[in-house]
């Protein structure tokens, strides 16, 4: 409108094309599954995605159409393509660290939380916090310094070569203003949304947790939240294992770091496990003695709602068969993630707040 009315003006046009051109920049984009990560489909494994059919019924969620693998310590549901498919992201670590029965918690709890009734999942929601979270970091200034002039002043044009470096230096600052203007207003905006949606937020991820609950059993729930805190702990086994294997001669064999990797694995996670219940019997909590010392504050409510609830029994559990099809299902891919750990380690300073 701006453009079309206000064509006889300069500035009216002018700042047309500018909001025309913030809106192209912040456009909602499809997303996209990483080529890099192994995917399956429901052909690939139908054991698994008959287990995560039957988990996101009990859960009241879409059904996914894709299962792709992470090296990455957590479970979730992401959107892919024009038509928002679901994607289930399942990480490795978790899946070798957790029992059967916590994983099916897990599973459970991250489609539930993808359910409609998630309003920071939806469409607009969800859209709109991504775009301007993805904005506010494409307009973030970096650190640009001042720009001095070397020439000597003793060589010709050493004073219009001077004179443009301070002009530039000017308009740098000028942009960097600007940038910071709309990187604020865009943050504003994203905190304005989590603010405004935490209630929302809150309930579906209680309403996750009692359908976690119903699926794999309240003790299975509770404890696959208990053991959200082993994610940094599994990181470093698993960055220490992509050391032994890379200094160590004998270990260089892709072969044998790819069969043993998650199996290492999950006997950390159960040495963990061992450590943690001793120390607890040992010593009450200063909590109460029911949550772990390293439980953050959401997880302990979260927590002390499924203690105080009705338990619940599992219904929906593997018997050793299905077990043994769904782990040969995973091979081919559990040795593809664990080529790229053993290729590129595993990056410690990981963001582990949004697990599960």
């Amino acid at each position: 409108m701006l453009i079309v009315l206000g064509f006889r003006t300069v500035v009216q046009p002018l700042i047309g094309l500018m909001l025309l051109g913030w809106a192209l920049a912040l456009r909602p984009r499809p997303g996209r599954l990483d080529p890099d990560l192994p995917i399956l489909r429901e052909a690939d494994a139908p054991t698994l995605f008959e287990l995560l059919y039957r988990t996101a019924d009990s859960a009241g969620a879409r059904r996914i159409d894709a299962i792709q693998f992470t090296a990455d310590f957590s479970v979730s549901v992401i959107h892919y393509g024009l038509r928002h498919k679901r994607c289930f992201v399942l990480g490795l670590p978790l899946w070798a660290a957790y029992p059967p029965q916590q994983r099916i918690a897990a599973m459970a709890q991250a489609l539930g939380q993808s359910a409609p009734r998630n309003v920071r999942c939806g469409v607009f929601i969800g859209l709109a916090l991504r775009s301007l979270t993805a904005g506010s970091q494409a307009m973030r200034a970096g650190n640009v310094s001042a720009t001095e002039s070397s020439v000597n002043p003793h060589t010709w044009y050493a004073g219009d070569v001077a004179g443009a470096a301070r002009r530039f230096n000017a308009r740098a600052r000028k942009s960097e203003w600007v940038l910071w203007i709309l990187r604020t207003a865009m943050a504003a905006m994203a905190r304005l949304l989590l603010w405004l949606t935490r209630p929302a937020a809150r309930r579906a991820r209680f309403e996750a947790d009692d359908a976690a609950a119903r699926a794999a059993s309240s003790l299975a729930t509770l404890a696959a939240l208990r053991d959200r805190h082993l994610a940094r702990a599994i990181s470093l086994e698993m960055h220490r294992l992509f050391i032994e294997k890379r200094t160590l001669v004998k270990a260089h064999t892709p072969a044998v770091a790819q069969d043993d990797l998650w199996e290492n694995v999950a006997q950390h996670a159960a040495r963990l496990r061992e450590q943690r219940d001793i120390a607890q019997s040992s010593e009450l909590d200063s909590r109460g003695g029911v949550f772990g010392s390293t439980c953050h504050d959401s997880d302990a409510l979260r927590m002390a709602r499924l203690v105080h609830a009705p338990q619940c029994p599992a219904t929906i559990t593997l018997d050793e068969p299905c077990r043994a099809r769904i782990e040969d299902e995973l091979r081919l891919s559990k040795q593809a993630v664990a080529q790229l750990v053993l290729r590129d380690g595993i990056p410690l300073s990981l963001n582990l707040s949004g697990i599960l």
